[in-house]
């Protein structure tokens, strides 16, 4: 009799696949099996490269979202698989699932949320989730649930990236939403030469350039309130930094 359920994959394999350059996916959210995906074209986001219009600059200065790292991985990625208008289905199944909240408990796959709503009542409205090693972030996944919580998430991923010290951000597939903010193709033979280039550790985690960029770090060292009217607020810092080279 077969298992309802397989087991998920394993984090070395999974660690394997990435520095290979492949990565797995389902055909559907009930697919016991998973496939194995080497694009023959990659999309990339350089570092540099990220287009904020002026419209989400004023987004992110206006700390639209309260947003966070790590803080409901499993949630982030139950999100993304949700059915979307267009798309009822996804590759995200309960073998997929398990297998990155796995990972993430190894420490090499990380979420960034968005949040809405007064402190304890606070919504999950966006987000995104990938994994990470070397000096290389995967991007497999995002969600809205309202305007600019998808892209904003993305702003802070770049920001956090730059600032921790990571050279390559794969974002796989090209999408009309990517490509708008700068992400752009290359071969894979090119992606793999990249990911060779991006060896060795990051000069910080991203949770260590998140309390950069929300001031915890100040505050947990200094007694200050994180929300001293004296400093700018964790957005308009996201902002000022993507300006810098956007």
């Amino acid at each position: 009799m077969h298992s309802p359920f397989r087991a998920p994959i394993p984090v070395e394999t999974l660690l394997l696949a990435y520095r290979s350059g492949i990565f797995p996916m389902a055909d559907r959210r009930d697919d016991l099996d998973i496939f194995w995906v080497e694009p023959r074209d990659r999309a990339i986001l350089p570092l540099d490269g990220l287009r904020v219009s002026r419209s989400m600059r004023k987004v992110l200065r206006r700390n639209s979202f309260a947003v966070t790292v790590n803080r409901c991985f499993e949630d982030v990625v139950r999100a993304c698989a949700e059915p979307r208008p267009g798309h009822p289905e996804t590759w995200i199944s309960e073998r997929i699932v398990q297998s990155y909240c796995q990972l993430h408990r190894a420490g090499h796959a990380h979420s960034i949320e968005c949040w809405i709503g007064e402190e304890g009542e606070e919504r999950l409205v966006g987000g995104l989730y990938g994994v990470s090693f070397d000096r290389v972030f995967c991007g497999e996944s995002m969600f809205s649930r309202t305007d600019n919580a998808s892209k904003v998430a993305l702003c802070w991923l770049v920001a956090l990236m730059r600032q921790a010290g990571f050279a390559l951000l794969d974002c796989q597939f090209m999408t009309d939403h990517l490509a708008s903010m700068g992400a752009r193709e290359i071969t894979q033979a090119l992606y793999m030469r990249q990911v060779a280039a991006a060896r060795g550790e990051p000069r910080s985690s991203l949770g260590a350039a998140w309390r950069h960029f929300t001031g915890a770090d100040q505050a947990s060292s200094s007694g200050a309130a994180e929300g001293d009217s004296d400093s700018p607020s964790p957005g308009k810092r996201i902002a000022q930094s993507l300006t810098q080279t956007s």
